[in-house]
């Protein structure tokens, strides 16, 4: 027995006398692609993300403008499993972004600019921040964001983007070259019962990968078809 680790001498025999099922080399391989592949898997950032959104809608509460989550943490908020990886997203109103930032800078996070117009990204220990001001190019208003649902986040009560908004942002962001169809389905499911799907498909009439997706849907039964599909269908 090499003391080193304990591993096995080279007489190919382990200490309870039985040969190894396969080569030192192999086995060194395998290690290391599973380390490749540990190391391409995002990280699961969740409980770390929930701290900084807790903290921000803290600090956009007091600030008196209106906001609401979105994005995957939002699907967090509504109880459907998620792994959360890349950052805590807020849509704000454009006219509200001076005041935002101001309010969020005080309280120490840090504000950084992008080239993009259409949203403001901050940095808190590590995590990343998105301050949107449009939604799959629309811009946020006070209507939408007076449509939020107020729920806890880690026990925090804020507000949160509303299901059908939620839904109706998520598709008419899909686009020929970000098309995700597995990551929205079980956010799909488990929202079907609380979202108008008939004013989805108004919203999104216009969006062929959204088409695509809610007739995907209705084939899977997660959604009553419209009409004119049980007709086709029929043919």
């Amino acid at each position: 027995m090499n003391l080193v680790e304990g591993t096995p001498a080279n007489d190919g025999a382990t200490s309870a006398g039985r040969r190894p099922t396969g080569s030192g080399t192999v086995g060194l391989a395998a290690r290391e692609a599973g380390d490749e592949r540990a190391r391409q898997l995002p990280a699961d950032h969740t409980q770390a993300i929930l701290e900084v959104t807790k903290e921000v809608a803290g600090v956009l509460k007091s600030s008196g403008c209106l906001f609401a989550l979105v994005g995957s943490v939002a699907v967090y908020a509504y109880g459907i499993p998620v792994r959360l990886q890349h950052d805590a997203d807020f849509a704000v109103r454009r006219e509200d972004a001076e005041q935002v930032t101001q309010v969020l800078s005080d309280h120490g996070i840090e504000i950084v600019e992008p080239p993009e117009d259409w949203l403001i990204k901050g940095r808190r220990d590590g995590e990343q921040i998105d301050l949107i001001f449009a939604l799959a190019g629309r811009p946020v208003t006070t209507e939408l964001l007076r449509r939020a649902e107020t729920l806890p986040v880690d026990s925090v009560h804020m507000p949160v983007i509303e299901p059908t908004d939620l839904m109706t942002g998520r598709l008419a962001a899909f686009s020929e070259h970000h098309c995700d169809f597995g990551a929205l389905l079980p956010v799909a499911r488990g929202l079907r019962e609380r979202v108008d799907w008939g004013r989805v498909r108004k919203e999104t009439r216009n969006k062929p990968m959204a088409t695509a997706f809610l007739y995907l849907l209705e084939l899977l039964d997660v959604i009553r078809p419209r009409p004119d599909s049980e007709k086709e269908r029929g043919r």
